[in-house]
């Protein structure tokens, strides 16, 4: 027997927090009885029925996208182009965690809701690696900031950073390096920049952890690897944030 959550994340529905929610929201139903309570435990004969659909369980399927701009981390539609219409499956797949609308870069897609789950979870730290130019010259002292964590617009102060191949252009005024995190929070390489001062022109997620896009163009998908995705689930479970800091 398994918890309903756990079931339904594996199905594809959703990640399983989302489950969680459906739960609560009285949307699932095991065996024509509508169970809101959470750790309710399933049989593999049982059947459930999410939103009035029943859940068929589906092959997992993983996928790494180089997301251009002006697409969304959506699968719901509003006149504009979501990342998962970009991917020929039939499987419903859904981004593991999000990009923003004007940020091109690594994105994973999946209907693995466990997998989703472990990457995107705050207490692993994957390390994240933009590519980002700002309005301005980035000085030594706002470098050491970055290295020490800073405090952002909500009173929260940031995980260590690393800063790496900076190129400062004095013409432009403008300055272009990588930025690397440990955190996902909502548009937090964003706002980092903004605390000190700093607007962001271009920005592009380089590497999730170890994997990179580099060989993909802006559209462009792949299938990942089994041993991709074995050394993720890896990194997931041990999380890269104290080796970040050590170097």
């Amino acid at each position: 027997m398994e918890r309903l959550q756990k079931v339904i994340a594996q199905a594809g529905i959703a990640s399983r927090r989302k489950a969680e929610d459906l739960i609560k929201e009285g949307r699932v139903e095991v065996n024509g009885i509508v169970i809101s309570e959470m750790g309710y435990k399933v049989k593999k004969r049982d059947v459930i029925v999410v939103d009035g659909k029943l859940l068929e369980k589906e092959s997992k399927v993983y996928y790494v996208l180089n997301k251009p701009k002006k697409t969304i981390c959506s699968n719901f539609e509003d006149g504009r182009i979501t990342v998962t219409s970009l991917i020929n499956c039939k499987e419903r797949i859904f981004s593991v965690g999000r990009l923003d609308y004007d940020t091109s870069g690594v994105l994973i897609l999946t209907n693995d809701g466990e997998f989703s789950n472990m990457l995107v979870h705050p207490r692993y730290h994957l390390s994240k690696t933009y590519n980002l130019t700002i309005s301005g010259i980035l000085t030594g002292h706002d470098i050491k900031k970055l290295k020490d964590g800073i405090y952002l617009d909500d009173g929260k102060k940031t995980l260590p950073a690393r800063v790496k191949n900076i190129r400062r252009e004095k013409e432009t005024k403008q300055t272009t390096f990588d930025l690397i995190i440990c955190e996902g929070r909502y548009h937090q390489v964003k706002r980092m920049m903004q605390s000190l001062g700093y607007e962001v022109r271009r920005l592009h997620r380089s590497h999730l952890a170890f994997l990179g896009c580099s060989d993909l163009a802006q559209g462009e998908y792949r299938v990942l690897k089994p041993f991709e995705i074995k050394k993720l689930k890896a990194l997931a479970t041990k999380g890269t944030y104290e080796h970040l800091v050590k170097e």
